[in-house]
């Protein structure tokens, strides 16, 4: 049985200074994504561009490890049946992540597009009717591009869809 204690991987007093990190990063490959650390069990992120770019999610439940003082790695497993594992080194502004993409979200990628929360009954049923195999696997670096410490659990940071957005929001540089 999964509990709320399956989701920590680590001591919450060692994700202190991750806590609130707000950062927008590009893959190499051109996609752009957005995620805010919320608190020491979840995240809310958006994708701005991509395979999936316009879909954005809140409260999702994450396992978030410290590797050292500037690295961070957040692993989670989405209702879409996708599993993602970024690993952040915010002193070198650098970041590689893994996306497992499950067949039926590399052939119909426009159907998880929307803000998932709202859509977490029809997101589980498209996974359960598949196909899920075999994996997209998407493994990249990406650079990051801005970086920001929020308060942790503002529910202001990510609170719209990416097409919501002003202009050049995604385009920062800091």
């Amino acid at each position: 049985m999964i509990t709320e204690e399956s989701f920590d991987s680590t001591h919450p007093e060692e994700l202190a200074g991750f806590l609130g990190r707000h950062f927008i990063y590009t893959y190499d490959n051109g996609w752009q994504y957005e995620m805010y650390i919320k608190n020491a069990r979840t995240i809310d992120y958006r994708i701005h561009s991509g395979m999936v770019g316009g879909r954005w999610v809140r409260d999702q439940a994450a396992h978030i490890a410290r590797l050292s003082d500037d690295v961070c790695k957040v692993s989670w497993d989405e209702p879409t049946g996708t599993s993602v594992s970024v690993t952040a080194n915010f002193a070198e502004r650098r970041l590689h992540g893994v996306i497992f993409f499950p067949r039926w979200v590399v052939e119909a990628p426009e159907k998880t597009v929307c803000y998932q929360n709202d859509h977490l009954e029809t997101m589980r049923a498209l996974r359960d009717a598949g196909p899920t195999y075999p994996k997209q696997v998407i493994d990249e670096f990406a650079r990051l591009t801005f970086v920001e410490t929020r308060e942790i659990d503002d529910e202001s940071v990510v609170a719209e869809a990416p097409q919501q957005l002003p202009d050049g929001y995604a385009d920062r540089r800091n």
